[in-house]
């Protein structure tokens, strides 16, 4: 099991060290970082966030036995009015308890915040089509395709795809009442 808690100045080192490439980078983060990810780009993603009027949460995952952050992820792109929010930036960085379900848990934990604590309507995330353990994932979580949108990221040469995914509040309390 995970706890979410609210990503500090003290875990930006470590993330910082999970992030191996560009590559890695622009598949995590989307166009927010740049590789080399540096305490500066962490101070200003943090810079407004995990205030109660904030429109962005970013978490640490800490696995609740061993007490170790083992991953990140954020919830951001609050619409109050709205009533959604997007999720980004899902990475479990500990190599050691990746493929473990772990993912699974940080998103669940995430809705569990957008929906209850934060009685949203809708959240959306976007993934890359290349990226079938994501989707898989967050298919397993209860989020359903939306659409594609095509050549939306440029990495090089190429083109990347992306992926809209969507869960609404009655979707969620079905599966998780």
């Amino acid at each position: 099991m995970i706890e979410l808690k609210y990503f500090e100045q003290s875990d930006m080192e470590q993330l910082i060290n999970w992030i191996p490439s560009a590559d890695f980078t622009l598949q995590w983060s989307g166009p927010t970082f740049r590789y080399p990810l540096t305490i500066q780009q962490l101070e200003n993603y943090l810079k407004n966030a995990n205030r109660m009027d904030s429109d962005t949460y970013i978490y640490k995952a800490i696995d609740q036995e061993s007490h170790q952050v083992i991953g990140h992820i954020s919830l951001g792109k609050i619409d109050r009015v709205n009533q959604s929010a997007r999720i980004g930036k899902v990475l479990v960085g500990s190599t050691e308890v990746r493929g473990k379900g772990i993912g699974t848990e940080m998103v669940k934990a995430v809705l569990a915040i957008a929906f209850e604590e934060l009685k949203l309507h809708k959240v959306t995330l976007g993934v890359f089509d290349f990226n079938t353990p994501a989707i898989h994932c967050y298919e397993k979580v209860g989020f359903v395709k939306e659409g594609m949108l095509r050549d939306a990221r440029k990495n090089g040469d190429n083109y990347w795809n992306l992926i809209e995914m969507g869960i609404l509040e009655d979707e969620w309390r079905r599966i998780y009442s």
